[in-house]
């Protein structure tokens, strides 16, 4: 597209996906299909051409399922003219057709059901009984044919005519007709209508075009464009390792720098557009567009509030509660008035303004520029950075059938390729993974689309098969490592070790604060091949809120959005240990009244803290220990006297049943008496014990805000 130095943006029209198919001689004005470019996006973008001369109307099919995609995104390129209109038939033109007749396009399924929808109506039969009436009814009867031979189904018709009521039998006429030539003509249309629906998968539109008056004769281009859904186009890759050292396995040998390998890259796309293509220029576009469908094409109404019909009845004045409750009454209604007005005016502006549509956003022109061309044997397609995207433009025309499939090159040259080991503990824990390093960045090439990837070896100078891989998206000037085999030449047991360091100790306030260095240690012992060097990338799972500590010095390691990436070279037929350990710092904080004398003890033990703050700690728990045991003191008391109660109520319980002269009622009163002066003394032990708990918790808190270290 280009050239052109005048472009008309049109965002209305029609479905997509589905480019017309167009015969080799085009008649003058036709469009003809002549650019498509395939989306990663799921969407396809289609092109017409039509040379025009003054003002013109240009036709397109597309298919129903594409017409919201064509509203949504069709644009008309004129280089000298300008756009007036296009247009489309309605949604449902059967429907559209049936709005004002009176019988329904299932009444067409069979005669019976005609006749009965169009009851009333006055027909004309001919045959053996020719008569005229108007139509009552149409019934089924079943009659019995002899000798068991079944049943057979047959209309009765039922006439009112001029000498009353007159039936006759629909399989027995030789015609029947409408009287009325209205009714007629009305069962022609919607015939016709039916007939006309038959093709409804398609919609034709129509754009007009016009001609600029300073030059309304001369010959111009039109380009009609749009984008509608599309089988996604899939990238697959071809990569070829040149032969390794004489006497070194296939696949990752040494993980040397500068070597390069042949890739081949292929785009796998359908054309499943319901026509064929023939000699169009095609491209594939490799990229994350943001797509989304509007249903453009259906008619919408504003809900309006439903006000009911006044009816007037019969009239009972309400009693005269005076000039107050009249003249409320009055101010009620008048308001009632004003908001239905209020209402009625705004579903009016409503009606009368409806939201605009969504402005379809602009689309800029693929095909613009001259793209270089890069000999290859497989004549690859010619690739350009685009805005977030990578595009493929095969330099030659393209015809492909509709629903075929077909592979197009995209690309064709030399790679720098390294070859290594990667461990991931979570696909293999045992062995890592044979991978290659694919580095996109010193040839100034574009990017590579996402794709599988089958990889080869030259082994006695012929190619052998190794494995397969995915290639994530590669953009130019970064590199990716693609995995294609285990590599069970090299075997990696890990081991883990957690640990936790005391680093800060503080007490204020009576509240102690620790600051704790967790640590994870996490050690791989790589026993290497036993006839080469291997380089092994050990992928070690990154953790949020940890930092890596471990290996130190060097350069810092890759980090992938899980994990860090760490190279580590196995000289071969030797172990070597890789530690690896990450560190969290966090704060633990206790306040020292409420842990238990254990708890205190325990940490004014610990030998990470310094004597000042083993000592403060050893004073606080002989001070807890101490209001410990007065607590349990007091628990003691309470406990007794609770048991005491009890034992009191059940006695008084076996007195109530007990003769007063009998000697088992004597002991039980003594038995009680002695309770009661225990009880007396257990009231004043308990005072005094809670009194010295409370000193000895005052004491406690007292000392333990004084302390600080």
């Amino acid at each position: 597209m280009s050239g052109i130095t005048k472009a008309t943006l049109f965002t209305l029209a029609v479905p997509l996906l589905a480019a017309p198919a167009l015969a080799a001689d085009q008649p003058p004005g036709a469009l003809a299909l002549k650019r498509v470019l395939l989306s990663t996006g799921g969407v396809g973008y289609f092109e017409h051409e039509a040379r025009v001369s003054g003002d013109a109307a240009l036709t397109l099919e597309v298919r129903r399922d594409q017409v919201d995609d064509v509203l949504k995104s069709i644009v008309v390129y004129d280089d000298r003219g300008g756009i007036g209109t296009v247009d489309l038939p309605g949604q449902e033109p059967l429907e559209t057709a049936f709005r004002e007749l009176p019988f329904t396009p299932q009444d067409l399924a069979s005669p019976t059901a005609l006749l009965n929808a169009m009851k009333g109506a006055e027909v004309q039969t001919s045959g053996s009984r020719a008569v005229s009436g108007r139509l009552l009814s149409v019934t089924e009867e079943y009659t019995q044919l002899p000798n068991g031979g079944g049943t057979v189904t047959r209309n009765r018709i039922s006439l009112m005519t001029a000498e009353g009521l007159r039936q006759l039998v629909l399989e027995e006429t030789d015609s029947l007709r409408f009287a009325d030539p209205r009714v007629q003509e009305q069962l022609d249309t919607a015939l016709a209508a039916v007939a006309g629906a038959a093709g409804k998968e398609r919609r034709r539109l129509t754009i007009r075009t016009t001609a600029p008056q300073a030059d309304a004769g001369a010959e111009r281009t039109v380009r009609v464009a749009y984008v509608v859904a599309a089988p996604l186009w899939k990238a697959t890759y071809r990569l070829t390792l040149p032969e390794s050292a004489p006497g070194s396995a296939p696949g990752p040998a040494k993980g040397t720098e500068g070597g390069t390998g042949d890739l081949q890259g292929w785009a796998v796309l359908e054309n499943l557009s319901g026509d064929d293509w023939k000699g169009v220029e095609l491209s594939v576009a490799s990229g994350n567009p943001v797509t989304f469908r509007q249903a453009l094409y259906s008619a919408y109404f504003v809900n309006r509030p439903e006000v009911p019909v006044e009816v007037l009845g019969r009239v009972l004045p309400p009693p005269d509660e005076g000039a107050v409750a009249a003249d409320v009454m009055a101010k009620a209604q008048d308001s009632a008035v004003r908001s239905r007005a209020a209402a009625e005016s705004g579903a009016a502006t409503t009606m009368a303004a409806p939201p605009p549509p969504a402005p379809a956003p602009a689309m800029s022109a693929p095909f613009a520029g001259a793209m270089p061309q890069r000999a290859a044997e497989t004549t690859p397609a010619e690739s350009t950075e685009a805005t977030a995207q990578v595009l493929f433009r095969y330099p030659q025309p393209v015809t492909l059938a509709n629903g075929g499939t077909m592979m197009m090159p995209i690309t064709a040259r030399a790679i720098p390729a390294e070859r290594l080991s990667l461990y991931q503990p979570n696909t293999q824990p045992r062995h890592p993974l044979a991978a290659l390093r694919l580095s996109n960045g010193d040839s100034g090439e574009t990017g590579l689309p996402p794709g599988v990837l089958t990889l080869y070896e030259r082994i006695g100078g012929a190619a052998a098969y190794v494995g397969d891989a995915r290639l994530a998206t590669l953009p130019a000037g970064e590199s990716r490592i693609l995995s294609f085999a285990v590599d069970q030449a090299v075997t990696v047991d890990r081991s883990e070790q957690p640990s936790r360091t005391l680093s800060r100790a503080t007490l204020a306030d009576g509240v102690l604060q620790l600051t704790v260095t967790d640590r994870q240690t996490t050690t791989y012992r790589i026993a290497g091949a036993a006839g080469e060097d291997r380089t092994v990338i050990v992928e070690h799972p990154r953790r949020s809120g940890w930092e890596l500590v471990q290996p130190t010095g060097g350069s810092a390691p890759d980090l992938t959005a899980d994990a860090y990436r760490l190279p580590v070279a196995v000289p071969a037929g030797q172990t070597v240990t890789l530690a690896v350990a990450l560190e969290r710092p966090r704060i633990e904080r206790f306040g020292i009244s409420e842990m238990s004398p254990e708890q205190v003890r325990a940490y004014a033990s610990s030998t990470e803290l310094p004597p000042a703050a083993r000592e403060a700690l050893a004073k606080v728990a002989t001070l807890r220990g101490a209001v410990a045991d007065k607590e349990r003191r007091v628990a003691e008391l309470e406990r007794e006297q609770a048991e005491i109660g009890k034992e009191q109520e059940r006695l008084r319980q076996n007195l109530a049943t007990l003769p007063r002269d009998s000697d088992l009622f004597k002991r039980t009163i003594a038995k009680m008496g002695e309770q009661e002066t225990r009880l007396d003394g257990l009231s004043r032990e308990l005072t005094t014990a809670r009194k010295e708990a409370d000193t000895a918790r005052n004491t406690l808190r007292d000392q333990v805000r004084g302390m600080t270290f």
